[in-house]
């Protein structure tokens, strides 16, 4: 597994948390910025679940199971969009408040798969 894009991940992530946990210091729903940060999180822990497809599919090994690392992805490459989803219900301070959780979750999963791939 490619070890800068999990810090990529990680790092978009929590940046995103940090805006969206601002906005909802200051009072704001989510805003059409912030689904744009959330589509460039999404999209690079997709790329990450590619890049974790095509790394099993070569013959690699997690070292914890490929069940357990393929679940991690796909809940990485979830956490986000749930998130935002979620959000759009929510169209006050708690929409910024989940988005915030969600980045929070999406960098605690990523240091998780550090852990499953690695050892």
């Amino acid at each position: 597994m490619l070890v800068a894009l999990t810090i990529a991940v990680t790092v978009a992530a929590l940046a995103l948390a940090a805006w969206c946990g601002f906005a909802a210091y200051r009072d704001q729903s989510t805003k059409d910025w912030h689904f744009a940060g959330m589509a460039v999180v999404s999209l690079l822990a997709l790329v990450q679940l590619v890049v974790g497809i095509v790394e099993v599919a070569r013959g690699e090994k997690p070292h914890d199971g490929s069940v357990i690392f393929f679940a991690y992805l796909i809940g990485a490459a979830l956490a986000v969009p749930v998130a935002g989803f979620m959000s759009l219900t929510e169209r006050s301070r708690w929409g910024s408040v989940v988005v915030c959780g969600g980045g929070i979750v999406l960098a605690v999963l990523e240091v998780r798969l550090i852990a499953i791939w690695g050892g």
